[in-house]
């Protein structure tokens, strides 16, 4: 499969995530006792011996954690590729190997960008040995997104269409679809490194699919357009599923989201 530059995907993360909001209070006390653990190479640091110091720490830190959360998700797009089960033993050993300390949180920043990037829900099906899948979020099937090792997992653009469109009232502009994408440096007619050619799929592929609508507005001179729900997304999904999952990413969801829903 195509593999996607890590520093792309990882900046495309951020941006989904609304740069992810800074880290709170439990978490930066998490990430500090990780990197006063000695034990794992990632926290061989100087001894602090100043705020300066302690900074230049947390931005190594965080650095590196960014660094195993990109190649993470590289090892979890190929599987989801192969259509092979994932096994948290193979993540530690295959991935993680020497900085496995780390895994609780490079694991959650990995599957909160597949939710919000990539439109993947991690499953785990075996919690004695700790086996995961992926599946397609809010119950969505997509046939463009079936297991193929020759595409990067797309549905995340989808997801988004369908959350602006519900936010809008049912339906939307064409403009203002791309004005909210355009915040996270989705633009038509401009490869992304995640979605390919964006408008291709919003008003060809999906369309053709069922699962959006792409219509002139009524009496409109010169033409504009409009997304509404196609009758393959009301079939497979609902509004209040899109709610729903709107809430449950709340404080991580793209920056385009309105606050009441984010």
């Amino acid at each position: 499969m195509p593999v996607v530059p890590t520093n792309e995907l990882c900046t495309s993360e951020e941006d989904l995530q609304g740069q992810i909001q800074a880290e709170g209070p439990v978490e930066a006390q998490l990430l500090g006792a990780e990197a006063e653990d000695a034990s794992t190479p990632l926290a061989s640091f100087p001894p602090v011996s100043s705020s300066s110091a302690i900074g230049d720490a947390e931005i190594l830190l965080m650095q590196a954690l960014n660094r195993m959360t990109c190649e993470l998700l590289e090892f979890l797009i190929l599987k989801y590729g192969t259509q092979e089960p994932i096994f948290q033993a193979e993540m530690l050993n295959t991935v993680l190997r020497d900085n496995q300390a780390h895994f609780p949180v490079v694991f959650r920043k990995a599957t909160q960008c597949l939710q919000l990037a990539f439109g993947l829900d991690m499953k785990e099906v075996d919690h004695r040995e700790h086996i995961y899948v992926m599946v397609p979020v809010l119950g969505l099937t997509l046939n463009e997104m079936q297991r193929d090792e020759q595409s990067i997992p797309k549905a995340g653009l989808l997801v988004a269409a369908l959350s602006l469109i519900i936010l809008a009232g049912d339906r939307i502009s064409e403009e203002k679809v791309w004005g909210a994408l355009s915040k996270i440096e989705v633009f038509p007619g401009a490869q992304h490194c995640i979605y390919g050619e964006p408008k291709e799929l919003l008003t060809q592929v999906w369309v053709r699919a069922g699962y959006l609508k792409y219509r002139q507005v009524r009496y409109s001179h010169p033409a504009r357009y409009e997304f509404l729900w196609g009758p393959r997304a009301y079939a497979e999904t609902s509004k209040q599923k899109v709610k729903d999952y709107l809430r449950k990413i709340n404080g991580r969801g793209p920056r385009f989201f309105p606050p009441r829903w984010t």
